[in-house]
């Protein structure tokens, strides 16, 4: 076998044009959205056509179009282009694994009240693992393990995107509490999902799960106007408790209180209300090393 490297290989950068130009119509448009000058770009066209050895492209005043070959030619292309973004992941989340910290996002209630409880078992199990914990919302977590900022993101939102990794970890229920002196401490019946969305709730920002996870809730039905929205489960806590207003929270964000009676649970009508906790990757399917513990730590039952 000859360890010659081939000088045939295809240039990657003009197969994601060839791939953009299709998509979007016309070469200026794919020019634009891979950053490159436009004879730049047609140069490369030209080169792709000739190493083909057909017209890939019919060009008209209002853009271009495949021709049948281009057709073909830009279905191989996008599995090259999907094997080299997998190539790509791979060494970087490789490089990830020999690092000596992991970086990690989670949103605030799980921030809060789990991850140093997971924390305090990887270290146990990986002592020469060092996490750096960003803390934000579940929409910012996701966007940042998108784009590679972040290894491994755990977030309490129902919506996870199709082009991540998710494996569901832990569930967590959602409550309903007031003030002590709210009118509805002296009800004795619950809360109907109608009245729920027809009342001014202290609310989370939007983006966060507990936020995401009130509005699946209440499904169709339009959420009132806000009594407040805040960026954080302890300023929801307080403004409840000063009378600002119910709030949904998760039970993990408020045991405390409501233990002290600072907050009073009213009971939502139904089999109660639940949701998924989620860690999300991107990168091979299979995770390793330290982020691979870390999501064994979070998905064992809590002592």
């Amino acid at each position: 076998m000859s360890l010659e490297p081939p000088h045939d290989l295809p240039n990657l950068q003009a197969l994601a044009l060839f791939v953009a130009v299709v998509d979007e119509g016309s070469l200026g448009a794919g020019a634009r959205l891979l950053g490159l000058h436009q004879p730049n770009a047609s140069r490369l066209i030209a080169r792709l056509e000739a190493e083909a050895a057909s017209p890939l492209l019919d060009r008209h005043p209002r853009g271009s179009r495949p021709t049948p070959a281009g057709l073909v030619y830009a279905a191989h292309a996008r599995e090259l282009l999907a094997a080299a973004d997998h190539f790509t992941e791979w060494l970087r989340t490789s490089r990830d694994e020999d690092a000596p910290e992991l970086r990690v996002g989670a949103s605030m209630t799980i921030a809060e009240h789990l991850v140093p409880v997971w924390l305090t078992e990887l270290r146990r199990r990986t002592p020469d693992t060092h996490v750096h914990l960003e803390v934000e919302n579940s929409t910012r977590v996701i966007d940042d393990v998108r784009e590679g900022r972040l290894r491994l993101g755990f977030v309490e939102t129902p919506h996870i995107p199709r082009d991540i990794h998710a494996r569901v970890v832990a569930d967590d229920e959602l409550i309903l509490v007031i003030a002590a002196h709210h009118p509805w401490a002296e009800r004795t019946d619950s809360v109907g999902l109608d009245e729920l969305a027809a009342t001014a709730l202290v609310v989370r920002e939007g983006g966060s799960g507990t936020r995401e996870a009130l509005e699946a809730v209440v499904g169709d039905s339009p959420l009132a106007p806000p009594a407040m929205v805040l960026g954080s489960n302890a300023a929801v806590r307080i403004a409840v408790a000063s009378g600002a207003g119910p709030a949904v929270l998760s039970a993990l964000a408020v045991r405390a209180q409501l233990d002290s009676g600072e907050l009073l649970r009213v009971p939502i009508a139904g089999d109660g209300v639940r949701r998924s906790l989620t860690a999300v990757w991107k990168g091979p399917r299979r995770l390793t090393g330290a982020a691979a513990e870390l999501v064994e730590v979070a998905g064992e039952p809590q002592v």
